[in-house]
């Protein structure tokens, strides 16, 4: 194992580590710490937007109100959040004159949004679970297209935008995708219906990550920051969950709740 992979391996697990610990615990450590990666994700935003370095600080204050209210002991997952959410980027938007740093807004709440809107299900354990599925279907992903791709190869799946990405290793991400979804219907009462909508979500996984390298590469740079060693910044890990946690919120209203 090369020495970049072995760090990157190391930070991952770290990473993984972070996110589950908070995950487990639920409530206010949860949303603290999707508030911190929220506001470093909308930093890393203006920055590929090519947005002054006030702007982004101004960026970053505002994404924090709607980050702020989402707290479980304040407004929550609510109406109110989500019009502060769209106030916030009328905001950014007419200040700054730039819809693309203002987009950050909305792509930044949306997903922290679903996720603690998954997490706060009850009871506290099926939660867990669902917000697991939404995180675990990513990381699997993510895997699963690594080595596929390595150990298969073959034709570049978006060779203008992410040329190190291959059919093959989007196959099989959604194989891993499906394995966690199924696991998790067998051993974790997921639904049935989720499980079999992880391949779905594992396309959307790609997708997002698709939808950032054409950002970076908009932008003229390899990451999107430096402050993960070996992966880049906030949201060269969190891209794919940015596009999985809103979906996999919809599919839950649509497919489970009553």
């Amino acid at each position: 194992m090369s020495n970049e992979l072995r760090l990157r391996t190391i930070v991952g697990i770290l990473l993984i580590l972070l996110a589950s610990g908070g995950l487990y615990l639920g409530g206010l450590p949860f949303w603290l710490l999707l508030v911190v990666a929220g506001v470093l994700m909308q930093g890393e935003w203006g920055g590929l937007t090519g947005a002054s370095a006030e702007h982004r600080k101004l960026a970053m204050f505002a994404v924090s109100v709607p980050l702020a209210l989402l707290c479980p002991i304040a407004a929550g997952v609510s109406w109110i959040a989500f019009t502060s959410m769209a106030a916030a980027f009328f905001f950014v938007m007419l200040v700054t004159r730039s819809a693309r740093l203002a987009l950050g807004i909305i792509y930044v709440c949306l997903p922290v949004m679903a996720l603690l809107y998954l997490r706060e299900q009850t009871p506290d354990i099926y939660g867990l679970m669902l917000a697991f599925w939404a995180l675990a279907l990513v990381w699997a992903t993510d895997i699963g297209a690594y080595f596929a791709g390595r150990a298969i190869g073959g034709p570049r799946l978006a060779p203008r935008i992410s040329p190190s990405k291959t059919w093959a290793g989007l196959g099989g991400g959604v194989l891993a995708a499906l394995v966690v979804g199924f696991l998790l219907h067998r051993f974790g009462n997921l639904p049935i219906q989720l499980a079999a909508a992880s391949g779905l979500l594992a396309v959307a996984a790609q997708l997002g990550d698709l939808l950032e390298s054409a950002m970076k590469r908009r932008a003229g740079v390899k990451d999107s920051g430096t402050l993960l060693p070996g992966h880049g910044g906030v949201l060269d890990r969190l891209d794919g969950v940015v596009a999985v946690a809103p979906l996999a919120a919809l599919l839950y209203l649509l497919l489970v709740m009553p």
